[in-house]
């Protein structure tokens, strides 16, 4: 069996939430019955040390905090779960991976979510919160996500600069 890899990231933040609900057996499960046996967790500023212990089908696991570049991994890897920052899925639909967004319910303000649903409709992506993840990924269809054509991320930066109201 090939390798087929998961990269997880928050960025530069702390979520703790997503980092546990991915290692959760249900999850990690998931992952392995559509095919992926590798996990890559970039964890950024969390206290957590994940167990790294292969198990549920998942062959490998590794983490570390923080790097200077998230590219190589991204790269790398098959299936980017990223956090709701647009940098990171920025980053993520323009190496043409396929991208699962989780939204932090936690933060004050909705603008990453509303990233998040733009660009669901668009059918670059797919996202949801923590609480729905395991659903995402036992029900996703990858066939279904458009490639993200780079025209410098002008429809993006846009669509933010509406949502931020500086248009």
């Amino acid at each position: 069996m090939s390798e087929r890899k998961v990269f997880v990231t928050v960025g530069t933040t702390s979520f703790d939430n997503l980092i546990s609900t991915i290692l959760t057996p249900v999850v990690l499960q998931a992952l392995n019955l559509r095919g992926y046996n590798y996990l890559s967790l970039q964890i950024g500023k969390s206290s957590l040390k994940p167990d790294c212990t292969p198990r549920y089908g998942i062959k490998h696991i590794e983490y570390f905090q923080l790097s200077s570049s998230i590219e190589n991994y991204i790269q790398a890897t098959d299936l980017v779960i990223s956090h709701a920052g647009a940098g990171s899925i920025l980053e993520a639909l323009e190496a043409k991976k396929h991208l699962i967004v989780v939204t932090n319910e936690l933060l004050m303000d909705n603008h990453q979510l509303e990233l998040a649903q733009q660009l669901y409709e668009d059918k670059y992506l797919f996202y949801c919160t923590c609480d729905t993840l395991l659903n995402t990924i036992q029900t996703m269809e990858l066939n279904k996500l458009k490639p993200f054509m780079s025209d410098g991320s002008k429809n993006i930066v846009n669509h933010l600069d509406r949502i931020m109201g500086f248009r």
